[in-house]
């Protein structure tokens, strides 16, 4: 528990698999390692839910910071193939929030869940000594449809192709980027910081799983969150129990990426990159949903493929689970970073000011 980030899965599986309450039979997809949402037969509906952290950085503005705390609820459920359809959202929030603040907030989720059709049924809104951002809260979003409709996270048969859209360190690249965009003009042009600050609002996959799931015959989804693409990918395969063999030069790579991750000194293929849809999909199935994610201005490839095997092959090399995003680590470093600079510009200020005797 000392790592920041999602647990692994040696702790999820000897702490928190064992205890999941009662065992009921209408749960027909529960809690495991990896895998973005569970699902709820109601009378042969299906209810596709997921559950996700209110994550708020004012650094941002709190306009694109509730845009991106809204996607990050609702994107774990769309993968599963259906639109997300209702959510429950708890905010508790640090003294020190503004109202005004909040009113931005809150305006901006609900712009964004009235633009995709979400409805907010319930929720806990208040004011709490020791809340502090970015973790204000958490939420719970549903996707109501057919049972056939859903895209299973273990669906990928040997053959299928793998597709990913966008390409690595979309979150990543954008949020550090943003969050520290002064530390980066000492070294990185202005054309470079543009592009990596622009990866902002690619980081929702909601759009990109829609349009692929409606498109062709999509068997797996998954959203490349912490771990990124290869973490991602991984436990694809692992879901599936099945092999997955990727050549990384087919992957797209949006601009920005490379330069902010060499500023940051972080892999791109194993850091934390929201926004990105690894798909597997049937052969006959790739061309029409590699043209409909074009049709949206989706960037997206084929990568490889599924084989009768065993876990995740990279360029030819057997890949592991990176287990330690090192985004979060990254985030606290130059945290510390722009703090010590702040510091060391005031003093040079207290210095030039002198003081009279």
């Amino acid at each position: 528990m000392t790592d920041l980030g999602k647990v692994d899965r040696a702790f999820f599986d000897e702490y928190v698999y064992p205890n999941l309450g009662a065992d009921r039979k209408d749960v027909a997809l529960g809690p495991q390692h990896g895998v973005d949402f569970g699902v709820i037969d109601a009378e042969g509906t299906a209810i596709a839910l997921a559950t996700d952290p209110v994550f708020v950085m004012p650094s941002l503005g709190f306009e694109r910071a509730a845009w991106f705390a809204f996607h990050v609820l609702v994107s774990d459920v769309a993968v599963s193939g259906l639109a997300p359809s209702h959510l429950a959202i708890d905010l508790n929030l640090p003294p020190e929030m503004a109202e005004e603040d909040f009113r931005t907030l809150w305006e901006t989720i609900d712009r964004e869940a009235r633009e995709l059709g979400v409805s907010i049924a319930t929720g806990h809104t208040g004011r709490y000594a020791g809340c502090t951002y970015p973790m204000v809260g958490g939420g719970t979003s549903l996707a109501i449809g057919d049972h056939g409709e859903i895209v299973r996270p273990d669906g990928a048969r040997p053959g299928d192709r793998v597709v990913v859209t966008k390409g690595p360190a979309i979150e990543a690249t954008g949020l550090l980027a943003i969050q520290f965009e002064s530390l980066m003009r000492e070294e990185v042009s202005e054309e470079e910081i543009e592009h990596a600050t622009d990866r902002f609002y690619d980081m929702s996959p909601v759009r990109d799983a829609l349009v692929a799931s409606a498109a062709g015959p999509v068997s797996a989804m998954h959203d490349a969150t912490e771990g990124g693409v290869i973490g991602g990918l991984y436990e694809i395969a692992r879901a599936g129990g099945v092999g997955l063999e990727i050549e990384t030069d087919s992957v797209p790579i949006a601009p920005g990426v490379e330069r902010a991750c060499e500023y940051f000194d972080i892999d791109p293929w194993i850091a934390i990159s929201e926004g990105t849809l690894l798909l597997t999909v049937a052969p006959e199935g790739v061309e029409d949903v590699l043209a409909a994610l074009d049709g949206e201005r989706i960037p997206a490839a084929e990568a490889g493929e599924v084989v009768e095997s065993s876990g995740l092959t990279v360029d030819g090399e057997q890949r592991a689970h990176p287990e330690r995003d090192p985004f979060w680590g990254t985030f606290e470093e130059f945290v510390g970073k722009a703090q010590q600079r702040d510091a060391n510009e005031g003093s040079e200020e207290d210095g030039e000011g002198g003081t009279d005797r």
